[in-house]
């Protein structure tokens, strides 16, 4: 059998990882032209890291060996190295991780597996990152299981393989630790990785945005792009430098000043070179060329990343997105990350840590929001609104193209921030759904985060943007979101609606709501507002009269405000004829900080976080419209619910005979390379293999789903036969998929209990099918009957950008055109399940509707549990679809199964940590 693996040099495996300090290095496979630096790189390690590798001492490697190590194929033997720049040389090697396939048979592939990591860099957290990036490499070559010998007093390789989550086993065997590690992700791998991902990448944002001294790179004078950014970087420093020293090179320092080595960069003196001694981070505005080589000329300098404000790259075509890919190249490869191109900058409120390195002339007050914005445009637009709310940033980090610094590396670094209690993002696209899900989730777990994405599914691409095209359906961004606890705005006017209550009132309680109003019309205008919002009105709402004395408007306050009298309160206060006076607002403010009740106000003439409704630490948020406070509190009492509702724990399908742990995940790999192997050297279309029942059955079976048992037939007396084999009584159908479910058009017939009535159902259903189908020979499909049940469909597809996406609704036209279909994105949990199950409008008739039985719904969810792990596992799943799965009052039977391989494409959200690149 031939596998569907290419001996060509993988491109796709190089990647730029970021390490345990925050500081990024490349990883790539191994090349012959390696020798020299694998030689350099064995010379320099300790006399015990060499023993630990080789269990003996080896301090140059023979040159027979050295060939035999740098040879592979990258399907049997597969070798990755982890370089960084070197001192003498363009590139040092300072990690290698193998594998050597020493069991070929398909679906038990197992090989041996070693590493070893440059003295200077143990500790950091590369031996991790390679195991990560070796066993992902592994899987794509069909490999399943790793093993090593380790000395016992290898603690930390032997720590790696522990640590990483996998299942593992080890032995000791002749004075040598016998390890073997099962390659299958696993929820405590998956949470390790994540884990590590979080740490690591909270770190390398960390140096970003706590740089103090910046080196401005670009021209000085002039009337360019570049010359103007540059001017505007100087200007904003100049009006408020924070607590940042702003070097600018041409004016303070040249390259000939500061070092030696290459050639002028922008801005330098022609005769002289060198490198800055000293910096945090630098900030760029210049055409591409000259930024890509200012960035190496940063080497050394400890600059932990650059700013790119100029434009260029892959909006100007391949030549740019090439120039982009090396920028990213060099700077991952310097140990830098890139905030950019076309970015607006960094801007943080930290106190004795102000960094002020962003294109604003004035940066906002200090607060307790972050704000993330992809454009330069949005941050602008949005800057100014919390500006003039007086709503207060800690943070603000304007991504531009988004080609390295993303909105979720900045998540993964404001949910351990001190100053950031609220996260606010305005994306203009997502490369990767998958990650953000998960990392939003972890952070709504505990920071409230409001999200506006450009688009309804956040598949608007700008120019200078380049991410994976997506054919999932317009709603299911909403699913990715609302599954990760996130707040959707549509608009940057309602983020700063939300992030104004989130950030200055305490989360509530519950949806029960007080209504305190000027006048009756706005009272029940206001309680039709709360209750389209799905809150709840309580009592009357308290209409105050024009005028009304400080004794009356203290004793409605002091009603709402009692003990237990609702959760939250909304004010609404607009004189028609009397001016306005602040008795309101100030009895408002002073009961909301006694009882800190979650407060929100519409009042004339006051908007944002106005000064007179504070009181003390405490302000209230005020609104320009009734249903814009309404519509704002709703959302957060959403929000607040979600916090403390069980989101479950991962699908984990029940023990069925012969299939452990719920999945037989070897055989179902081994069954998947089998249908795509013996399809490799056929010329087929891009769709991929569709798969014929038995096989579908059999996939199936691996996930414990019965696929209920069929015969195709092409005569009645073919029919009969498949019917005395199957048992009485049984349905008939037209195999056609047009047909196979469309009893009004003839291409279904049940309960048939007897040979006589089937042979004149097939005779009939056979000259019905020749006369609807285009198909000259028509094939009919006999099967035993199933229990009576509600018929839904459970689907599956690939997508390029969200990765597997699962769906639930009912069977039906009437379904189907009106998308009453719910979405989910794996891995899912047992209570996405049940919220999908019971998310279509059509779900009460699984539920006894109009007197009819209940449905066994345990059973419909664990179908659609066991289809959510499969669609997880295995890429290769281009799409999968159970139409009818026949939902009785006891038991869920798959009636058919149309199930679709292809070679696998890479996930955004792979289960390797790397770098956009």
């Amino acid at each position: 059998m031939r596998l569907p693996y290419s001996t060509e040099y993988p491109v796709e495996w190089e990647a730029d990882v970021v390490l345990r300090d925050g500081s990024t290095t490349h990883v790539r496979p191994i090349r012959p032209d390696d020798a020299d630096a694998l030689q350099r790189f064995q010379m320099a390690q300790s006399e015990r890291s060499t023993y630990l590798r080789f269990f003996a001492a080896l301090q140059r490697i023979p040159d027979r060996l050295l060939t035999q190590l740098v040879t592979v194929d990258h399907v049997g033997r597969t070798a990755l190295v982890a370089v960084r720049p070197g001192t003498d040389h363009p590139e040092d090697i300072v990690g290698v991780a193998r594998y050597d396939v020493i069991d070929d048979h398909p679906g038990r592939r197992t090989a041996e597996v070693a590493f070893n990591i440059a003295d200077s860099l143990q500790g950091q957290g590369l031996g991790s990152v390679l195991l990560e990036h070796i066993a992902a490499a592994a899987r794509e070559r069909g490999v399943h299981r790793f093993i090593a010998e380790v000395l016992p007093q290898n603690r930390a390789m032997l720590g790696v393989f522990r640590e990483a989550g996998y299942a593992v086993e080890q032995h000791l065997d002749d004075g040598v630790v016998a390890v073997s590690v099962d390659l299958d992700p696993t929820d405590r791998s998956r949470e390790v990785m994540a884990d590590r991902e979080h740490r690591t990448e909270a770190r390398s944002m960390q140096g970003l945005l706590s740089a103090k001294r910046v080196l401005l790179v670009g021209p000085a004078h002039g009337g360019t792009v570049d010359e103007l950014l540059a001017a505007r970087i100087r200007d904003a420093h100049a009006a408020d430098p924070g607590d940042t020293e702003l070097l600018v090179l041409g004016d303070d320092v040249t390259w000939a000043d500061l070092g030696s080595g290459g050639s002028a960069g922008p801005g330098g003196s022609a005769g002289g070179s060198g490198t800055p001694d000293g910096i945090d981070l630098a900030v760029i505005a210049a055409p591409p060329d000259e930024v890509i080589d200012a960035v190496r000329r940063l080497r050394g300098t400890g600059a932990r990343g650059v700013v790119v404000l100029s434009a260029g790259w892959a909006e100007a075509g391949p030549d740019g997105v090439a120039r982009r890919r090396e920028l990213l190249r060099t700077a991952h490869t310097e140990g830098m990350r890139v905030v950019g191109p076309a970015s607006y900058g960094l801007l943080t409120n930290v106190p004795g840590a102000r960094l002020r390195a962003s294109l604003a002339l004035t940066a906002p007050r200090p607060g307790r929001v972050g704000l993330f914005s992809q454009s330069a445009p949005a941050a602008v637009t949005t800057a100014a609104t919390v500006t003039r709310r007086g709503l207060g940033l800690s943070t603000l980090v304007s991504a531009g193209h988004r080609a390295d610094v993303s909105g979720n590396d900045v998540m993964q670094y404001w949910q351990d921030d001190p100053h950031t209690d609220v996260v606010c993002l305005y994306l203009e696209t997502l490369g990767n759904p998958r990650k953000f899900s998960r990392i939003a989730r972890r952070l709504a777990l505990v920071k409230p985060v409001v999200v506006v994405v450009a688009g309804r599914h956040g598949s608007v691409v700008p120019p200078g943007h380049t991410v994976r095209a997506t054919r999932a359906p317009r709603r299911m961004l909403d699913e990715v979101l609302r599954q990760s606890g996130v707040i959707r705005a549509e608009n940057t006017h309602q983020l700063m609606d939300v992030a104004q209550v989130l950030a200055h009132q305490p989360l509530p309680a519950g949806g029960r709501v007080g209504i305190l109003a000027s006048s009756p019309s706005l009272a029940a205008l206001v309680a039709d507002a709360v209750a389209a919002a799905g809150l709840t009105v309580v009592g009357p709402p308290e209409p105050l009269s024009a005028g009304a004395p400080d004794e009356e408007i203290a004793a409605a306050v002091d009603a709402l405000y009692a003990p237990g009298a609702c959760d939250a309160v909304v004010v609404v206060s607009v004189p028609v004829v009397l001016p306005r006076t602040d008795a309101i607002a100030r009895a408002v403010a002073d009961a909301a900080a006694r009882t800190g009740r979650t407060t929100v106000v519409s009042a004339v003439g006051l908007h944002g976080m106005p000064d007179e409704l504070a009181s003390g630490e405490t302000r209230i948020p005020a609104f320009s419209t009734p249903e814009d406070a309404v519509w704002a509190l709703g959302e957060v009492v959403r929000y607040a619910q979600w916090r403390t509702q069980d989101h479950g724990t991962p699908v984990r399908p029940a023990l069925r005979e012969g299939v452990s742990d719920g999945v037989a995940r070897t055989q179902a790999r081994r069954l998947v390379e089998s249908l795509l192997g013996e399809q490799a050297g056929d010329e087929r279309p891009g769709d991929g293999v569709l798969l014929d029942q038995a096989a579908a059955r059999e996939l199936l079976a691996c996930y414990g789903l019965t696929l209920w048992g069929s015969r195709s037939v092409r005569t009645a007396d073919e029919a009969v036969a498949a019917a005395e084999e199957l048992g009485w009584p049984v349905a008939l159908k037209i195999a056609a998929p047009a047909l196979r479910h469309r009893a009004d058009l003839g291409g279904v017939r049940l309960d048939i209990a007897d040979a006589e009535d089937l042979r004149e159902d097939a005779e009939r259903m056979l000259a019905s099918a020749s006369s609807l189908l285009p198909a000259p020979d028509p094939v009919l499909e006999v099967q035993a009957m199933a229990p009576t049940g509600v018929a839904c469909v459970v689907r599956s597809v690939e997508d390029e950008l969200f990765g597997p996406v699962v769906s639930f609704g009912l069977a039906g036209d009437a379904v189907d055109l009106l998308d009453d279909v719910t979405h989910g994105v794996p891995p899912l949990t047992d209570v996405d399940v049940a919220r999908m199950v019971r998310g279509v409008r059509a779900a009460p008739r699984l539920f006894g509707y109009q007197g009819a039985p209940a449905a066994d719904v345990e059973a419909l969810e664990d179908v659609l549990a066991r289809v959510s792990v499969m669609a997880e596992d295995l890429p290769e799943l281009a799409s999968l679809e159970l139409y009818p799965v026949a939902v009785a009052e006891q038991g869920a039977s798959v009636l058919h199964a149309t199930i679709r391989l292809r070679p696998a494409e890479r996930r955004t959200d792979a289960p390797r940590r790397a770098l956009p690149g």
